[in-house]
C-alpha cells in the first residue's frame, strides 16, 4: 500500500518569483490547499498586490534572488511573520533569446545570475532551516531545456542544465535526512517569458495552472524529477537511448530545433526589453518577469 498523499494544510511555502506566472499560479493553489504562502519578488508592488488578490494567507517581500542576503533577509521575515518554514520553491528565472553570437555578456551574467544563482542562495538559505526541524521541501524550477540544447537559448539552457546538475547533487547529500528535493521540468508555459513562443509537434503549449499542479502533487506525493506534461519526460527517456544522429532527426521533425528560433519577435518584444534593462536597483517598469518556462 503506498503512503497517504502529504497534507499541505497550513504548511508555510516561500516562492521566489511569486509575483505572476507560475509562481502566482502555485500560490493560488497553495492556498486554496490552506498552506500559509510567502512570496518573494523583485517587482514588490505586484508582490503586495498579488498576495492581496490571493488573500490573508499571502504575504509579500521584496528579493533580489542575486543577493544571498536578499534570500536570507526574505526567508528570516518569512519565519518571524508567518513560521517555521515547510517549503521553499526556487522559481525565479528569465529567459532572453537569441544567437549565441549576438547574447551580451550582461545578459549572460544575468541569466547565471538569476537561474543558476538564484536556486543556489535559495538552498543554501532554506536548507539549514529544514535541517535543524528535520523535514521540508525544496522545489527547484528547471526546464525541458535542462535536457537538450535549443538554438537561440543557449545560454538559458546550461542554466537549466545547472539546476538539474545542482539538484540531483543536493538530493544526494540530503539523503535519510528527512528533507524531499524535487526538480519541475515544464515544456513552453503561456506566460510572458513564454510570449511569442509555439510549441512543437508533440507538446502543447501549458497554462502555469498545469504547473502549480505539477508542483502541488510533487510536494503530496515526492518525486525528484517531474516533466510538465509527462509525455516530455517520455520522449526524453526515449531519445536518451539513440545515438546523437538519431536524437537529432527526431529533434528536427519535432521542430523542437525551431520552437525558439521562429518566435514573433513583437509579441516578445516587451519582455526581452525588461529583461535586457533589468537591474534590482532599477524601477518597475524595467524589471524583468521573473519566473520559469
Amino acid at each position: 500500500m503506498g503512503r497517504e498523499p502529504k497534507s499541505l494544510h497550513g504548511k508555510v511555502v516561500a516562492i521566489t518569483g511569486g509575483a505572476r506566472g507560475i509562481g502566482k499560479a502555485t500560490a493560488t493553489q497553495l492556498v486554496r490547499a490552506g498552506a500559509r504562502v510567502a512570496i518573494g519578488d523583485l517587482d514588490v508592488e505586484l508582490a503586495r498586490a498579488t498576495a492581496q488578490e490571493l488573500g490573508s494567507s499571502v504575504t509579500a517581500y521584496e528579493l533580489d534572488v542575486t543577493s544571498r542576503e536578499s534570500v536570507a533577509r526574505f526567508l528570516d521575515a518569512v519565519e518571524a511573520d508567518v513560521g517555521p518554514l515547510d517549503v521553499m520553491i526556487n522559481n525565479a528565472g528569465i529567459m532572453p533569446l537569441g544567437a549565441f553570437l549576438d547574447e551580451s555578456d550582461g545578459s549572460a551574467e544575468r541569466q547565471l545570475d538569476i537561474n543558476v544563482h538564484g536556486v543556489i542562495f535559495g538552498m543554501k538559505e532554506a536548507l539549514p532551516r529544514m535541517l535543524a526541524r528535520g523535514h521540508g521541501h525544496v522545489v527547484n524550477l528547471a526546464s525541458v531545456a535542462g535536457k537538450g540544447g535549443f538554438p537561440h537559448a543557449a545560454t538559458y539552457c546550461a542554466t537549466k542544465h545547472a539546476v538539474i546538475g545542482v539538484s540531483e547533487a543536493v538530493r544526494q547529500e540530503l539523503k535519510g535526512t528527512g528533507i524531499e528535493l524535487t526538480c519541475i521540468l515544464p515544456a513552453v508555459v503561456n506566460t510572458e517569458l513564454g510570449s511569442g513562443i509555439e510549441a512543437g509537434r508533440a507538446v502543447k503549449k501549458l497554462e502555469p495552472e498545469e504547473v502549480a499542479e505539477a508542483i502541488l502533487g510533487a510536494l503530496r506525493e515526492p518525486k525528484f524529477e517531474v516533466f510538465v506534461p509527462a509525455s516530455t519526460g517520455t520522449i526524453s527517456k526515449v531519445m536518451a537511448l539513440l545515438p546523437r544522429r538519431g536524437r537529432e532527426a527526431i529533434a528536427h521533425w519535432l521542430k523542437a530545433d525551431q520552437i525558439l528560433v521562429q518566435r514573433d519577435h513583437g509579441q516578445r518584444a516587451a519582455y526581452e526589453a525588461r529583461a535586457a534593462r533589468s537591474e534590482p536597483d532599477q524601477n518597475d517598469e524595467s524589471k524583468p518577469e521573473e519566473l520559469v518556462a
